[in-house]
């Protein structure tokens, strides 16, 4: 116990005489694992905010104004033919002024006063929640759908989440190398203050030493 207690007295004395080296070692330290930390934290429930997109993503068929039924009701065949869609809503020009009354009160009341309707009317296309592995048959139906007559846009979700997943990865790999960064500055602090610490006691390691005391004490 006499013993226990000389060395926890030695190592603080030794602690408090190099405490700003020793200080310096504990904040690199810190500042390594809290971003560390933060990093997978952000990079966790970015992942899961992603995915839940991808799950909920959709695909927007835009029609002309002029588009006739037979013309609708081509868009809608082919939707029904892909096998990718698991629910499709068709919004006449009525429903989508609707949808953005509600969506945007505070704009109803402009969208209200105007003289004609300048919202299309559209396909609502639920994917299913396993198309995201079916890019290409997905690129093929936007494609296919934007060359039907009465087509005015097509819009995809997941093109976008596609660009913000290579963001991502850009994002993922600098707080990779800024985590390696500071685990690298943090070995060569600790190593120095180590170093500097053997050196201060060198004369009292060498006494040691010649009076019988081994390496390792």
């Amino acid at each position: 116990m006499r013993a226990l207690r000389y060395f926890f007295a030695e190592a603080f004395a030794s602690l408090w005489r190099g405490r700003g080296a020793a200080l310096l070692s504990i904040l690199t330290i810190a500042a390594g694992l809290f971003v560390l930390g933060f990093f997978l934290m952000v990079n966790t429930n970015v992942q899961r905010l992603v995915g839940r997109w991808g799950q909920a993503a959709e695909l927007s068929v835009y029609m002309r104004e002029e588009a006739t039924p037979e013309q609708t009701a081509a868009v809608r065949e082919t939707l029904n033919r892909s096998g990718l869609a698991t629910s499709i809503q068709f919004l006449s020009k009525d429903d989508a002024k609707t949808e953005f009354s509600r969506d945007f009160p505070d704009l109803a009341g402009a969208a209200a006063n105007l003289q004609r309707n300048p919202f299309p009317a559209s396909f609502e296309v639920r994917l299913a929640s396993d198309a995201g592995g079916a890019a290409a048959a997905i690129d093929a139906l936007a494609g296919s759908l934007s060359e039907l007559p009465g087509v005015a846009d097509v819009r995809y979700d997941r093109r976008w989440l596609a660009r913000l997943n290579a963001m991502i990865g850009i994002v993922r790999g600098m707080g990779l190398v800024i985590v390696l960064m500071l685990a690298l500055a943090s070995a060569l602090t600790v190593a120095n203050v180590v170093r500097l610490a053997a050196a201060a006691r060198r004369d009292e390691i060498e006494i040691m030493q010649l009076v019988g005391a081994p390496f390792a004490y």
